[in-house]
């Protein structure tokens, strides 16, 4: 019988604390190399530009610690808890929440979560965090901590598609949503895509595919033929950089599959802006 593994919530909320300041000052380096290969291809000056002025944005974030954008977010929190780890002293989920609201007021990161959606009035601290929680072999802990911001997130979009709409269906729903976005999420975009599953299901794994930022092709080749197809699509409407025209609309296209139901097609596109922003550790 293995060995339980105790594990602090204070080490949980320092933790929390860390990644929300890292998260929201320091773009990873698959957003950053995406970002630098955009601009080395795009042929439209003003684009090439605007994507400059992206790059030396997320560089000054960098070195002077201060936000890439000033929508910081909500935080999603994804938990990969090992099946040995005891978490003593509060629960996960409070332990999330207090690193959250430590990280967004020690970094001095905008506080943007409203208490209620139709009566509002913000908590202060910029809790709760959303939390995905999965239990995973071994005693350790993996927390992943992704602000979203509300300019991309209100872009995204979700369909219960029939089976008689196929891939070509898909294909429709993605570029449509792309196509109503115009500029308002801060183009180039990333998209996470959601295929199958149930209504709730498919949502998740649209947000899971936006934060699962790997680099190289799907390990599917069918689904990494659709993801390149459905890139140059997009890259084909020509809206561009902050909506300035060019090829860089879409920095990449993720998709999340899932099995279904025999009478269903669910799909989900969830947009992320071009800082779209994660940061993990494990403990």
């Amino acid at each position: 019988m293995a060995k339980l593994r105790t594990l602090s919530s204070e080490a949980i909320a320092a933790c929390v604390s860390r990644l929300c300041i890292q998260a929201c000052t320091v773009l990873p380096g698959t957003v950053c190399r995406l970002i630098d290969e955009a601009q080395r291809t795009e042929p439209y000056p003003p684009a090439r530009g605007v994507l400059e002025l992206m790059q030396q944005n997320a560089a000054i974030a960098a070195e002077e610690h201060v936000p890439i954008c000033q929508d910081t977010g909500m935080v999603v929190v994804f938990a990969d808890v090992g099946q040995d780890v005891h978490i003593v002293g509060d629960t996960l989920e409070n332990a999330v929440n207090i690193g959250v609201a430590r990280g967004y007021t020690q970094g001095y990161l905008r506080k943007s979560v409203v208490a209620d959606p139709l009566r509002r009035g913000n908590t202060g601290d910029n809790t709760p965090a959303v939390l995905h929680v999965r239990l995973v072999a071994g005693d350790h802990l993996t927390l992943t901590v992704s602000p979203k911001g509300f300019g991309s997130e209100n872009m995204s979009r979700l369909a219960m598609l029939t089976p008689a709409d196929g891939v070509e269906g898909a294909k429709a729903f993605v570029l449509e949503t792309v196509q109503l976005a115009g500029a308002n999420p801060c183009p180039p975009i990333m998209l996470g895509i959601g295929l199958g599953g149930t209504f709730e299901q498919v949502a998740l794994l649209a947000k899971q595919a936006l934060v699962d930022m790997r680099e190289g092709a799907h390990p599917d080749p069918y689904y990494a033929s659709l993801e390149n197809e459905w890139r140059n699509a997009i890259n084909a409407l020509g809206i561009g950089p902050q909506g300035f025209g060019g090829l860089a609309t879409a920095l990449s296209v993720r998709i999340k599959a899932a099995p279904t139901h025999i009478a269903g097609l669910p799909m989900a596109v969830n947009v992320g802006c071009h800082v779209t922003r994660h940061a993990s550790e494990t403990l």
